[in-house]
């Protein structure tokens, strides 16, 4: 018998947002680190700063990668599958406070980091993208910093602003060449060692990473269902700067049998990396879009965020611009 205490099912869309959102685990910055961040981009006067490092942040997409993300669909007919997407790396920006720069420690054989406070190091090559941040930073700043407005005097804009250009890659192969996140991040990282080890209080505001999520199979097997063609692209933000909340064993998601990216057993907090825009691809029918919910506003303003944040940044995104053309909402 329905209760009035019951609670609605969530939608498809939120049942996918879910699903796809990564827990990695939030560590503590010793206090004596505290004083080191940025003033800029980290809150002021706290006592307990959280943080995830890029290394634990892939390892949410490991499993994805070689299984598919599993997210519960229930179709117009009123059957329930479970439809599974395989993460692919789109775009990744990464600023941060101090330029880095690799180097190989002959004793250990591995890469370590150091900072230099001097220099500009873009190791993805001084494209016209990068040209075109680092000239347009304080205007890219106003629109993402709500602090932007209190500049210090005798600041550098790019290096206390956007930062420093770590690292970029926006892929532009076909879906059928590309190799899952992890995968792509294991080759990025033998030449770019900080796509393990940086920490996201190391990062920018202006970091950020987009994945692209395309659709493998479903349980069980229908033919002829549109909508389960539906490809996704979701982005998210990296820095500390947007990491306001940390999740601790239950997220509230009853759209999946495990929190996303989270391991069997894992007791510590965990921060939350909900995608602040997304868009699709191949999207038909009204299986995404429940009536009487706000999906269809909630698709048009996630989309909208995304369109802004690539403008901020005078980024030109190839897959967003392939989804935009090819979107039907």
């Amino acid at each position: 018998m329905w209760s009035s205490s019951t609670a609605a099912p969530s939608s498809n869309l939120d049942c996918f947002i879910h699903c796809v959102t990564p827990h990695p685990p939030s560590r503590s910055l010793p206090q004596s680190c505290i004083h080191d961040l940025n003033s800029q981009w980290q809150p002021i006067g706290k006592d307990i700063v959280g943080y995830f490092s890029l290394g634990d942040l892939w390892n949410c997409y490991r499993e994805w990668s070689a299984y598919g993300a599993g997210t519960s669909v229930v179709l117009e007919s009123g059957e329930d599958i479970m439809q599974y997407y395989v993460p692919y790396l789109s775009a990744i920006q990464i600023y941060t406070n101090k330029s880095v720069a690799a180097s190989r420690n002959p004793r250990e054989g591995s890469y370590v980091l150091e900072f230099e406070s001097d220099s500009w190091s873009d190791d993805s090559g001084s494209d016209k993208l990068s040209r075109s941040l680092s000239n347009n930073s304080s205007r890219t700043w106003d629109a993402i910093s709500e602090d932007s407005g209190s500049e210090q005097d005798g600041l550098s804009p790019t290096s206390n602003k956007l930062g420093y250009l770590y690292f970029q890659y926006f892929e532009m192969s076909s879906p059928y060449w590309r190799v899952p996140l992890t995968e792509k991040i294991t080759e990025l990282a033998r030449n770019h060692p900080g796509l393990m080890t940086l920490r996201s209080v190391d990062l920018s505001p202006a970091s950020w990473m987009a994945v692209a999520w395309y659709p493998i199979y479903h349980i069980p097997s229908r033919k002829n269902e549109k909508d389960l063609s539906t490809c996704f692209l979701t982005y998210h933000t990296l820095s500390s700067s947007f990491q306001d909340s940390v999740d601790e064993n239950n997220t509230g998601n009853t759209c999946c049998s495990e929190v996303a990216g989270k391991p069997k057993g894992a007791s510590s907090g965990r921060i939350s990396l909900t995608p602040f825009g997304l868009t699709s691809y191949k999207m038909q029918g009204d299986v995404w879009v429940k009536p009487d919910t706000c999906d269809q506003e909630r698709l048009i303003n996630l989309h909208s965020a995304a369109d802004s944040w690539l403008k901020q940044l005078n980024v030109h995104h190839h897959d967003f611009n392939f989804f935009t053309c090819h979107n039907i909402m």
